[in-house]
């Protein structure tokens, strides 16, 4: 495909002077060409990625390849939450699945109005909004209009400037999330950035470099693992995670608290009661908070698991009841938990029972345990004298 744009320069002095200082011909017009060739419909493909420079033509191809997808304008309610600016036609269950599958996973924020949010918060919000979109329009094949023709593709979701305006760790983290998404529901995404960071991230089946002229598929990699350092903390850690927790701001004074961080910036929190009863002692999984910008990859799965396995380690059986959907479904999939009770409302004597008037399901943890003296350390419980802090750098599980 040939693309070619021009816009009609207009005669002034000042234009006159520069042309003289540099030498410029005397044109009418300025115009740019780039002769583009993407075999799209070679391959199947779900993650594209076009990536350069500024001024390399990044935003033109891509109107030129999906104008419907380019031309899209969001508009949000003003003083409405997020909730009702989704497509009618999505339920809220739905909603809250695709938001927390871009990784923004706290309940209380979808209360708010848009304007209100972070830019992270924004950034992830409006991935939600195109994936919802598209969803609620059919997904990535067009209806048929006759039963005895396949359907037509659909323009993939175009999202230029893709990160421009978030941290760099919110558009790594925000990536992945994504990437996970738009595999699982069958869509196509196109980034249009000049952040060659998000690629390992994003994980794209092909890139495309308008610059060089260059296009190339890709296989898919895992993406750079996240190394957490697990320690044990002081209660004083929680108000730092507290407003992003979708159940209560309140912490029980008997909880045994865990932090995680990601080199020096503190990831996701952990807290665990002791629950005495018949049978083998337990620990009760009590509150586990993801701060919003590391949310989406698993890493709050990952925590839960690894401070379950210090429980189970030490004798003590490690359970945990939750009503958050997308907390739900990973510990289905995962080999680490079972399902003890089916999503459902707790009995007036279950020791959930500040839960009666919600869905709740109840797990308990039934992977490998940690090695004992690693517990022991984690848990300050090491016999030695000395106490030494534990570190423990793992891929998270849940990918």
């Amino acid at each position: 495909m040939q693309i070619r744009v021009s816009s009609p320069i207009i005669e002034s002095p000042r234009v006159l002077q520069v042309r003289g200082m540099f030498d410029l011909a005397a044109a009418k017009t300025s115009e740019l060409e780039w002769n583009v060739a993407l075999p799209l419909a070679d391959r199947p493909w779900h993650v594209g990625l076009i990536v350069g420079p500024s001024g390399c033509g990044k935003s033109t191809i891509a109107r030129q390849l999906w104008p419907a997808a380019t031309d899209v304008h969001i508009e949000w309610p003003t003083d409405a939450a997020i909730l009702d600016g989704f497509p009618a036609a999505l339920g809220i269950q739905r909603i809250a699945e695709i938001l927390s599958s871009v990784g923004f996973a706290s309940p209380p924020a979808w209360l708010r109005p848009f304007h209100v949010l972070s830019t992270g918060q924004q950034f992830r919000v409006t991935l939600a909004r195109l994936i919802a979109a598209a969803l609620a329009d059919g997904g990535p094949l067009a209806p048929r209009a006759d039963a005895a023709e396949p359907a037509k593709p659909r323009s993939p979701i175009v999202f230029d400037e893709y990160t421009s305006v978030v941290d760099r760790t919110v558009a790594r983290i925000g990536s992945a999330a994504l990437e996970k998404t738009v595999r699982r529901q069958g869509l196509q995404f196109v980034a249009v950035t000049c952040h060659e960071d998000v690629e390992a991230w994003l994980n794209p089946d092909w890139v495309y470099r308008p610059a060089e002229n260059a296009f190339q598929w890709r296989l898919l990699q895992r993406r750079p693992p996240v190394a957490l350092s697990v320690v044990r903390c002081q209660a004083s850690a929680w108000p730092l995670f507290a407003p992003h927790h979708y159940l209560s701001t309140k912490l029980a004074p008997s909880a045994a608290c865990f932090l995680a961080s990601w080199g020096e910036a503190p990831v996701a929190f952990s807290a665990w009661l002791p629950f005495f009863g018949p049978g083998v002692p337990r620990r009760r999984e009590h509150r586990t908070v993801m701060l919003p910008d590391f949310q989406g990859i698993g890493i709050g799965n990952a925590l839960s698991a690894t401070i379950a396995s210090t429980w189970t380690a030490l004798g003590f059986k490690a359970t945990s009841t939750t009503t958050h959907p997308a907390m739900i479904r990973a510990r289905l999939r995962s080999p680490l938990w079972r399902m003890t009770r089916k999503p459902s409302l707790a009995s007036a004597g279950d020791v959930t029972r500040h839960a009666c008037a919600r869905l709740t399901a109840g797990f308990e943890y039934v992977g490998p345990p940690m090695a004992v003296g690693d517990a022991q350390s984690l848990l300050g419980t090491h016999p030695r004298p000395e106490r030494r802090a534990f570190q423990r750098a793992h891929q998270d599980r849940a990918r």
